[in-house]
């Protein structure tokens, strides 16, 4: 499912216009990536936690061409789900 057919589906389950629906999204994904910024994680009770991380320098290698490059430190996210979530995963 990509964003598009999420901002559909969400506008059909509120009964919201997909505009509507659109800048709801866009708000929300606006808000976690500002927490994440601010390295501070997003609980979302049931659902799972957004987490920041920041990976450190580390050695890399061009598989293309074998030559070795040092890969800068940078910031990504671990998602790790909540109980609720795995229960109707696993139901």
């Amino acid at each position: 499912m990509n964003k598009a057919d999420l901002v559909k589906k969400l506008a059909i389950k509120m009964n919201i216009t997909q505009s509507q629906s659109r800048e709801f999204l866009n708000t929300f994904q606006e808000m976690v990536t500002e927490a994440i910024k601010q390295d501070t994680s997003v609980m979302l009770q049931g659902f799972g936690c957004f987490t920041p991380w920041i990976q450190r320098e580390r050695e890399g290698r061009n598989p293309k061409t074998g030559i070795s490059c040092v890969i800068p430190p940078r910031t990504s996210v671990k998602f790790k789900p909540g109980k609720f979530l795995l229960k109707d995963l696993n139901a």
